[in-house]
């Protein structure tokens, strides 16, 4: 998960003095400051990324709502840099919750979503709410989903965690502060099934404005406009009929920083994967799962890259579908593996 990301408590180094900062180790504040950069302003941060991001299709882009083979549900568990912790021995690594459910519903024309997330970093806490809607399309042999999805955010700060050296200093309060964003998401999600998909999106679309988290700054809470492109592919392998290989790509940008994840898996009957996850300049991970009937686990592990004594990241990925026998009626394909 890329923690390019402004936080308060750093960045406004010209409003709490020395004296006032934290007692972090000097490993973490390192690495904070490599990831999160040195500049005054803060306004937003950048959404979490997920090794397991094929899994995530229902958090970024509500166009692939209703899209799946019938209602589905899926959870992801991430700790980054686990066992990390400040001076104090506070845990302060971050970690993800992410559960998301869709379901095609007929007399819509398409199919309802939604999310809720946790994400905590530090002393901040991000909790995220969508609910999503998709118009489906049918078109050449391929599903389309065009979405829209309302969007709400409640950010946090417990300044009571804060061990300032110097006791009473007003530039820090001592209390939890919290503001909620409503926005908005879109999203085309374009499927042709068992072959490939592509999608394109952008969450906190109109970038809302809160209220700042700290009195003593102008600095407001702004939701974090972000563009996602995502894409993926299945490979079978002639004479192997039982093993496919899975390529995908998750893009993300804020227009701030990018993140780009490359992975790999193959799969044995469907019931058995592993993989690699590449994530530009920061780690690699390796992927293994099972599924059982209409059950699936995953579990990742991400090596980082980056140096300077930062921990590995574990994740988790949970998933359930319950198939609907709907009528979809008869389409035909066309893919040149098979004419």
């Amino acid at each position: 998960m890329n923690r390019f990301r402004k936080y308060d408590y750093f960045s406004r180094s010209k409003l709490i003095s020395v004296n006032s900062l934290m007692k972090l180790n000097t490993r973490f504040l390192t690495v904070i400051f490599i990831l999160l950069g040195t500049q005054a302003a803060v306004n937003a941060q950048q959404a979490p990324v997920f090794t397991h991001h094929t899994n995530t299709n229902m958090f970024v882009n509500p166009g692939f709502a209703g899209l799946g083979e019938g209602i589905c549900l899926n959870g992801i568990i991430r700790q980054q840099w686990a066992g990390f912790e400040d001076a104090e021995g506070n845990q302060v690594s971050p970690e993800t919750f992410l559960i998301t459910g869709d379901a095609p519903v007929k007399l819509l024309r398409g199919g309802l979503g939604g999310s809720i997330m946790q994400d905590k970093i530090g002393f901040y806490t991000d909790i995220n709410v969508n609910i999503d809607y998709a118009y489906h399309l049918d078109v050449g042999g391929a599903n389309l989903g065009i979405g829209a999805a309302i969007n709400f955010l409640n950010r946090s700060l417990d300044f009571s965690k804060f061990d300032p050296q110097t006791s009473g200093d007003p530039a820090l309060l001592t209390g939890s502060q919290s503001d909620m964003l409503f926005d908005a998401n879109v999203g085309l999600f374009w499927q042709v099934p068992d072959n490939y998909y592509i999608g394109i999106s952008v969450t906190s679309l109109l970038q809302s404005r809160g209220k700042s988290l700290s009195d003593q700054s102008g600095a407001s809470f702004v939701g974090d406009r972000t563009f996602y492109f995502i894409s993926g592919y299945e490979f079978r392998f002639a004479g192997l009929p039982a093993y496919e290989f899975t390529p995908a790509l998750s893009i993300m940008t804020n227009a701030v920083s990018t993140q780009f994840n490359f992975s790999g898996t193959v799969s044995y009957n469907k019931k058995f994967w592993g993989g690699v996850n590449y994530r530009f300049q920061e780690s690699v991970g390796l992927l293994v799962g099972l599924s059982i009937k209409d059950f699936r686990f995953g579990y990742a592990y991400d090596i980082n890259t980056l140096g300077y004594g930062v921990p590995g990241s574990h994740e988790i990925s949970l998933g359930y579908c319950f198939k609907l026998n709907a009528d979809k009626g008869i389409r035909s394909y066309r893919n040149i593996r098979y004419l």
